[in-house]
């Protein structure tokens, strides 16, 4: 009765810690920290359905995906105490007034980012990136001689590995004259960039590259500021002879009452300078962002019909000339070739990484891949073929340096060149893409349960080797 008494007590206290152990296990570790910038989907992925067309003249993408609501509104001051405050700039997480657009971005490469082919948007992903955990210090880029005082930025984005000397640096950057030479060699990505508030209200879209930086093709965009650093107020109103108003109402923004044919935005086309002698009160709202007429190698790329969003899906359209005749910030699309493309979305009034990426696709013109552009005759594509069904995940906090180091399982893979789509699918990189953003907690949780079986373990020995012992009368 004694031997029963103590181990069938033991055996149950030891069944019910390593399950208790398993059932809560990850518990508490996996959730939004937005100071250390983390914040987790509710979705890991989502899905996005593309169609492509060519005349030989312009080219054609069409993009379809979720969302539950169209996000229109972005970077708005609203007068506030006598003073002008700014709502809707990028953080980390959701925007809480939800003033922040959707957006899709398109990477292009025509075979001179060899990587890119294999392993798409992560390539991109450089050493302490802007809103990683371990994001550079501001005023550490800006210290920088070239990215800071030459290149004026602020931030680490996205670059490409070649253009720096130690890909796990991003300070690292090559000289100058070599990366000169390898943006003649074509060692850059195109990048179409729609936003359904700085861009769409005017048919117009980014046109952008990726090589050292995130930057612009040359020429105007389709927005610049609207705010005067010195007098701390906007540089423009909008102007009451043709909006018959001076301003938003911040009311009607959170409410999201202003939809597609309202004025929630401000163009050289509605624009008056501004007045500061007008009796403003509080709630007025100006957006910040002022939309106008695009020049150059930027403007190439514009909205065919009108994006829209409906039923619960965006459908945008975008179109560019084939060949822009800039070569250095364009891939040109030609008869006969075969193209690399990656895309992503962002949605829910988030920015910033939080978006929802592809893994790199083939596109042919005339050519056999995994998206073959239609041929049409005439302006417009019939749009009769098929969609290409894409899916979209989330990346969370994971850099080409990690990819291609020794802590990464697949580095030897990557070394070898195996593309990433014959080793993960979508599902497998969004939940390692939520593991690297805890890589320490979840670290620290295992040891401690494996610290806890191991003194259950040997707690369990002790208790039946005293059972024994008293039952045999030692």
């Amino acid at each position: 009765m004694g031997k029963r008494a103590l181990l069938y007590p033991t055996l149950a206290i030891f069944a019910g810690a390593i399950g208790w152990s398993w059932v809560t296990h990850g518990i508490g570790v996996v959730k939004d920290d937005l100071p250390r910038n983390i914040h987790i989907p509710q979705e890991l992925t989502i899905p996005l359905q593309v169609k492509a067309a060519y005349n030989g003249r312009n080219i054609l993408f069409r993009y379809r995906w979720p969302a539950r609501q169209p996000s229109i509104y972005h970077d708005m001051l609203k007068y506030e105490g006598g003073k002008w405050v700014r709502y809707g700039a990028s953080v980390a997480g959701p925007q809480p007034q939800g003033i922040y657009e959707d957006r899709v971005t398109m990477m292009v490469d025509d075979g001179g980012v060899p990587e890119f082919a294999r392993y798409g948007g992560y390539v991109t992903v450089g050493d302490r990136m802007r809103f990683f955990t371990n994001e550079a210090k501001p005023d550490e880029v800006k210290a920088h001689p070239y990215l800071g005082q030459k290149r004026k930025q602020t931030e680490v984005g996205k670059h490409l590995p070649a253009t720096r000397s130690d890909p796990s640096d991003w300070a690292s950057v090559v000289p100058e004259d070599d990366l000169a030479n390898l943006r003649k060699a074509g060692y850059f990505l195109d990048l179409w960039h729609w936003r359904a508030h700085r861009s769409n209200p005017i048919d117009a879209s980014d046109d952008q590259y990726i090589f050292e930086l995130r930057g612009s093709d040359s020429g105007k965009g389709p927005f610049t500021d609207n705010w005067d650093p010195e007098t701390k107020q906007p540089r423009f109103m909008l102007d009451p002879q043709k909006t018959g108003r001076l301003a938003l109402s911040w009311d009607d923004l959170i409410q999201r009452k202003l939809g597609f044919e309202d004025i929630y935005f401000i163009s050289e086309a509605t624009a008056a300078p501004f007045d500061p002698a007008q009796q403003w009160k509080d709630g007025d709202t100006i957006p910040r962002r002022l939309l106008r007429d695009g020049e150059g190698s930027r403007s190439n790329i514009k909205v065919a019909g009108k994006a829209r969003w409906q039923d619960g899906y965006w459908d945008v359209t975008l179109t560019r000339a084939m060949d822009t005749g800039s070569p250095l910030d364009d891939k040109a699309f030609l008869e006969s070739r075969v193209y690399n493309v990656a895309f992503a979305v962002h949605r829910n009034a988030l920015g910033s990484r939080w978006h929802y990426v592809s893994l790199p696709l083939t596109l042919g013109l005339n050519r056999d891949a995994n998206m073959v552009a239609a041929r049409f005759v005439g302006d417009e594509p019939r749009w009769d073929q098929e969609w290409t069904d894409v899916k979209l995940f989330y990346p969370g906090q994971v850099s080409w340096p990690h990819l291609t180091s020794a802590k990464h399982a697949g580095s030897d893979q990557i070394k070898a060149g195996v593309p990433v789509k014959f080793r993960h699918n979508e599902e497998q990189l969004a939940r390692y893409g939520v593991e690297m953003e805890f890589a320490s907690e979840i670290r620290r949780q295992w040891l401690l349960t494996l610290f806890a079986g191991l003194l259950l373990i040997a707690g369990f020995g002790v208790a039946v080797n005293v059972a024994l012992n008293r039952s045999k009368g030692v």
